[in-house]
C-alpha cells in the first residue's frame, strides 16, 4: 500500500468515557483504604486474642480485606470499560 492509499483509510476515533473514568479511580479509592484499614484490623485481632471480641474483629478483617480486593479488580474492569469499550 503506498502512503495514498493509507491516509485514505478512515479510522475511529475513540474517546474516554470521564464518567466511568472517573468511577474506576473512585473504586481504586476505596480499594487503597480498605487495604490499610484490613491488614491493621487483622494485626489488632492476632494481638488480642484473649478478648471476647477476637473472633468478630478477626471476622471482618477477613471481609475488609476480601472487599478491598474486589473493588480493586472492579476499579480495573471499570477503567478498562471506559479506555477501550466503544
Amino acid at each position: 500500500m503506498s502512503v495514498l492509499q493509507l491516509n485514505s483509510i478512515p479510522m475511529e476515533e475513540h474517546k474516554t468515557n470521564r464518567d466511568l473514568l472517573v468511577k474506576g479511580l473512585q473504586n481504586i479509592g476505596i480499594s487503597l483504604i480498605l487495604m490499610f484499614l484490613g491488614p491493621t484490623l487483622l494485626y489488632i485481632a492476632f494481638s488480642n486474642q484473649d478478648k471476647p471480641t477476637y473472633i468478630l474483629v478477626l471476622i471482618i478483617s477477613i471481609v475488609v480485606c476480601g472487599l478491598a480486593i474486589f473493588f480493586l479488580f472492579r476499579g480495573i474492569h471499570i477503567i478498562m470499560k471506559s479506555l477501550f469499550n466503544k
